[in-house]
């Protein structure tokens, strides 16, 4: 036992110091793997990064909250036909769907256009109508004023909860509560900002208008209410699976639909929103690494040739030491070490480039997320080029080691 790790200990002092003695050749036989590595990290940090972003905001909306929205399968779309919910069905749902915490119903209100104006500033923004519930089902908090109240509603009043990017682009005052804009030649008083929610994708999530859903609706006619999304969240402890098909028996039963028709309309939750995601996170990280991973093995290949080339160059040195007594255990350790440690090399380097270049390009980009490179990538990095490095470093070794002394040294 002792001899074998005193050869190892020596060995692997060799294979550092050839190393040593050749080091640019070295640095260029690592160049496959660590253009290998450092694309697969990038690819990998960056999906990573946008999947933790993309969850941790949809966490912040509630993983509970589902929204109930119209869906009309592509075939029908193609024939012209375009499946809607009207509000009558968000009524019916609200008075006869059990163990719900609270429910609410929106509307895009496309027919008043998205311009609003103040005073000689004009900008382009998202028109919301809904009640007071939304503020307990998305979660939308005033960080100025207050949001819209049950009152507001009832009796039409054309007030604005707006996002904090209007106050920007509007040139509003810091305080713009009471100040008055313009929606399509109507006039809304502010009554409240939302808090800051920041942009996802590029999108700013902050910049939209939130007015009474009677008030949208009377102002773009009943066509406007018939195309709605309702979004609800379970109560504690209730089954969601359950109020969705207790909600799906009584849409179909109200549109009187028969068993063979599919459902015209679909349940989407911000849990089912980010395993999609996830998936198709891990499609892409599977399918890049998959690609990228061929110059790994080319840069496997490269550092077996290089060996080999190594092993002919010093086939004398192999033939001298072999004749002062080292054995071939010393001389197959000695050259698995320094295809080892050559593959290492370039994974950590690999690793580090990548990591710097996923950062950059999320400097470049300011809507990127922050790049983040898991554990198990790191760790999967580190395992695939010490593999690569014993794989194609053992036959370089086992021939070094192979060799006979007198051939060797009669080498010229």
């Amino acid at each position: 036992m002792f001899k074998w790790f005193h050869a190892s200990f020596e060995g692997s002092k060799a294979a550092f110091a050839s190393i040593r003695a050749h080091a640019l050749r070295s640095a260029l036989t690592t160049l496959g793997i660590i253009i290998g590595v450092a694309a697969v990290i990038t690819v990998v940090a960056i999906m990573q990064g946008l999947s933790h972003s993309i969850t941790s905001q949809l966490d912040d909306l509630g993983s509970d909250m589902i929204t109930l929205r119209a869906y009309t399968p592509t075939n029908q779309q193609l024939l012209g036909i375009h499946n809607q919910l009207h509000y009558n069905d968000f009524l019916l749902l609200k008075s006869r769907v059990q163990n719900v915490e609270d429910m609410t119903a929106s509307m895009q209100a496309f027919s008043m256009g998205s311009q609003v104006q103040y005073g000689r500033n004009t900008a382009q923004s998202q028109i919301i109508g809904t009640d007071s519930s939304y503020q307990n089902v998305v979660r939308v908090y005033p960080e100025l004023g207050r949001f819209l109240s049950s009152s507001d509603d009832d009796r039409r009043r054309r007030v604005a909860f707006v996002g904090s990017s209007l106050i920007k682009e509007l040139d509003l005052p810091v305080n713009p509560v009471g100040e008055f804009i313009n929606l399509s030649g109507d006039w809304f008083r502010i009554i409240g900002v939302a808090e800051t929610r920041g942009s996802l994708f590029g999108f700013d999530q902050d910049n939209y208008i939130i007015a009474p859903f009677s008030t949208i609706r009377s102002l773009s006619g009943e066509r406007a209410a018939r195309n709605i999304e309702v979004m609800f969240r379970p109560a504690a402890g209730a089954d969601a699976e359950q109020i969705q098909q207790q909600m799906r028996a009584i849409l179909r039963q109200h549109h009187k639909l028969a068993a063979e028709d599919p459902d015209p309309f679909e349940f989407v939750s911000a849990e089912r929103m980010i395993e999609q995601f996830n998936t198709i996170t891990r499609s892409i990280t599977l399918v890049a690494g998959g690609v990228v991973s061929i110059s790994l093995l080319v840069g496997g290949i490269g550092v077996m040739n290089i060996m080999l080339v190594s092993v002919t160059e010093r086939t004398r040195e192999i033939g001298i030491v072999k004749a002062l007594g080292a054995t071939p255990q010393f001389i197959l350790i000695q050259f698995l070490v320094e295809a080892l440690v050559l593959s290492l090399f370039g994974g950590i380097i690999g690793l580090a480039l990548g990591a710097g270049i996923a950062s950059f390009i999320g400097l470049l980009l300011p809507a990127m997320p922050d790049a983040l490179v898991p554990l198990w990538a790191i760790l999967l990095a580190i395992g695939f080029t010490t593999l690569i490095g014993v794989v194609f470093g053992l036959a370089p070794a086992v021939k070094a080691s192979r060799l006979n002394p007198i051939d060797a040294l009669r080498y010229e």
